[in-house]
């Protein structure tokens, strides 16, 4: 169990306001989806195309994914599966900053999405423009930002990182007696400042999914399930992530659930992860952490409404019509890779893995 004591935070700017969309899952007939998928398959062979999903996709997506030579992961290993990949199109099924990110490393591609609205409430409340000025009112601070940003703020960043390689990075920056600009979100911030003793100012912003997990609802149902362990993300709130048997990026909580010893677990981060969850820890029991409550206001109650976005449907139609291709200044585009760059070769030069098993 990770202790973690209360952080005066220290917030310089206010929260954004943005709408967030009701969740609506794609439906479709069983009689409609067996030829939806095939037309895409054919798709994606005419089109020399292969589809990279996240974690938090519906599983129809990331099954699809899997049976098509595409890849399900993090928002950083789906740009590097891309950069590898001889497919001349991605298609990226996720979030709009994991599309332009996947552009960002592929310069040369052409990257496709099936909603160009799916966006991030994380990006939502980093805008660019205030972003920059806040950095130039801290010119003293080493600017590191979460992956989950725009192309433009990361343009903005002398570092990028991930969940996973956050508190190694920034650990290293504080031996070097730097001063952290860190963005966006809080609660993941609070956490790198807690584990590394950085001297760090916060952006105030959070995931909408993973903000509302409570502290006393988790109790509750921990009470209900003591042979459970818990698994948190990080960009959830420190009294949730107290109370976390192992707090990590999306495939290290998947990992956590096949190799702890236990068969049942309360999953605090969005419930798209139990595709793969369940395939990594088969016979095992997964139970979404609480968000219902008193003090729950999320609209999304454990998914992210704009990950749902994503369909069959919509997929279909942006490889069929070009739709919904991700376009970038190349100038902000070369500004935003170089940050990329550090934190690759980072963990490279440290032998740790960006890609694949450790990322958010």
């Amino acid at each position: 169990m990770i202790s973690f004591s209360p952080i005066r935070e220290r917030y310089p700017v206010e929260t954004r306001s943005y709408e967030v969309p009701e969740t609506v899952t794609e439906q479709l007939e069983p009689e409609e989806r067996a030829p939806l998928v095939e037309k895409i398959k054919c798709l994606l062979r005419d089109r020399k195309a292969v589809i990279v999903a996240h974690y938090y996709t519906d599983s129809a997506l990331q099954q699809l994914a899997d049976e098509t030579g595409g890849h399900v992961s993090d928002s950083l290993d789906m740009a590097r599966f891309g950069y590898e990949h001889p497919a001349s199109t991605l298609v990226v099924a996720g979030v709009r900053f994991m599309g332009e990110t996947a552009k960002i490393l592929n310069p040369e591609k052409r990257v496709l999405m099936p909603d160009l609205e799916a966006t991030c409430s994380l990006d939502l409340g980093c805008p660019a423009e205030e972003f920059s000025a806040f950095c130039d009112s801290h010119p003293d601070r080493t600017v590191v930002v979460y992956a989950n940003t725009s192309a433009r703020v990361k343009a903005r960043a002398d570092w990028v990182v991930t969940s996973s390689s956050a508190v190694d990075i920034v650990a290293h920056l504080a031996a070097r007696r730097e001063k952290i600009l860190w963005a966006p979100d809080k609660y993941l911030g609070g956490y790198i400042r807690e584990h590394t003793g950085a001297d760090m100012v916060l952006w105030n912003a959070a995931c909408v999914v993973h903000e509302e997990f409570k502290a006393l609802e988790l109790e509750a149902l921990r009470r209900q399930h003591p042979d459970a362990k818990v698994l948190v993300h990080p960009e959830s709130p420190a009294s949730v992530v107290a109370q976390a048997d192992a707090v990590g990026s999306t495939s290290a909580l998947i990992k956590a659930a096949r190799e702890l010893d236990a068969s049942k677990f309360i999953v605090a981060t969005d419930k798209g992860i139990f595709y793969k969850m369940q395939q990594a820890a088969p016979g095992k029991q997964l139970i979404e952490a609480p968000t219902a409550g008193r003090s729950a206001t999320c609209k999304s109650c454990g998914h992210c409404p704009w990950m749902a976005m994503n369909g069959l449907g919509k997929l279909a139609a942006c490889l069929e019509n070009g739709d919904n291709e991700i376009l970038l200044d190349p100038q902000i585009a070369a500004r935003a890779r170089v940050p990329i760059m550090r934190l690759l070769d980072f963990t490279k030069a440290r032998g740790q893995a960006v890609f694949g098993t450790n990322d958010a």
